[in-house]
């Protein structure tokens, strides 16, 4: 194989607002850092141990501009890129490096205020589910009356 290869995929949640960074000639740039988890259990003693992994992302014109709108801290997202080294000198003299994820593709997997309203959603509060209970008795009528469901003698299934 006379290849080679530099590519990166990662899912995980921002750690913070999109940055933009706009140049003269019109281009921009959006740089955001992306956590991922890695969990195990310790043998030893048992405890679950989870190691967090932070990324530095970066995405370019319109990608750039969309993740700004589209994106806040916790959300979750699919990034697919390539590393990038960069070297600079600080403000103090000293060279300083950095490693990136430029970005060729993303997904949008779930914004935290999806996770917030899906959350809300599947918990329904007591007093709901004491009204629905108690308004259920009054739209059913007291005799039971039993209901032909049609057979299906076709069903191949075994379960």
């Amino acid at each position: 194989m006379s290849g080679t290869l530099n590519k990166v995929m990662l899912i995980g949640h921002l750690g913070d607002e999109v940055k933009m960074h706009y140049f003269e000639g019109g281009g921009c740039i959006g740089r955001f850092p992306i956590a991922t988890n890695d969990s195990y259990t310790n043998k030893q003693t048992g405890e679950r141990v989870v190691n967090t992994d932070w990324h530095n992302v970066v995405v370019r014109n319109k990608a750039a501009e969309i993740c700004e709108k589209y994106l806040s801290k916790g959300d979750k997202i699919y990034v697919e890129g390539r590393l990038k080294n960069r070297q600079w000198q600080g403000e103090d003299g000293n060279t300083r490096y950095t490693t990136e994820i430029q970005v060729t593709d993303f997904t949008f997997l779930s914004t935290k205020q999806e996770s917030q309203s899906n959350a809300a959603a599947t918990k329904p509060s007591a007093n709901t589910t004491t009204n629905h209970q108690a308004a259920q008795p009054a739209q059913q009528p007291q005799q039971h009356t039993p209901q032909a469901t049609p057979v299906d003698d076709n069903d191949d299934l075994p379960f």
